[in-house]
């Protein structure tokens, strides 16, 4: 299983987006929560998953909504299981602990920890930093057509959906670097499922 620790970066100099980042995670549709979103101290979220795909599912919100670091941790989780993220505890909590501790030191804001091979891990996380950095670049409108296509599951109907013609989200697709995204994602859910 996974925990995913959230921390917005340079709380202390704006305002609380904690709220934001759990309206965004609840809008989400793709992501299938074992223990769902839930402010844990301060500035912080956390929630639980079971599929490698969720994880990055949540980190795309993260990415998209900017000012976030992501600690990734791969584990168990105390019996009897917790009804409450807040209250759950585990190897995977305390590993998503030190691995969003790491993460305020690396350039991506993302790191992962645990599981039995610490180079799987390493690799992961690689993928992970990757991905983020493409995902980074991507502008609003970017994001709006990307999730169009997904939801529509054509763009074509994704066209459709925003009121403009297919070549004009074939443009949009290629500049938010959808055909690289997709990739990655397929290459991280694969790298995080070796966890």
């Amino acid at each position: 299983m996974f925990v995913l620790t959230i921390d917005q970066r340079g709380s202390r100099r704006t305002h609380d987006r904690v709220p934001e980042l759990l309206a965004a995670l609840a809008a989400d549709p793709s992501l299938a929560v074992l223990l769902g979103p839930e402010r844990t101290v301060g500035d912080e979220v956390q929630l639980v998953v079971g599929e490698a795909l969720t994880v990055i599912d949540a980190i795309e919100v993260c990415t998209r909504l900017r000012g976030w670091t992501i600690g990734v941790g791969v584990g168990d989780m105390d019996e009897p299981r917790s009804v409450s993220t807040r209250a759950a505890r585990g190897t995977a909590f305390t590993s998503a602990r030190v691995a969003v501790e790491r993460a305020k030191r690396t350039s991506a804001h993302l790191s992962i920890e645990g599981g039995a091979d610490p180079y799987a891990a390493r690799r992961a996380e690689a993928a992970l930093w990757l991905l983020v950095a493409v995902q980074s670049r991507r502008t609003e409108r970017g994001w709006q057509v990307v999730q169009a296509v997904r939801t529509e599951g054509s763009q074509r109907a994704a066209a459709t959906r925003l009121e403009v013609s297919e070549q004009a989200v074939s443009q949009a697709l290629r500049s938010a670097g959808n055909a690289e995204t997709k990739r990655g994602r397929e290459l991280a859910a694969w790298l995080l499922g070796q966890l």
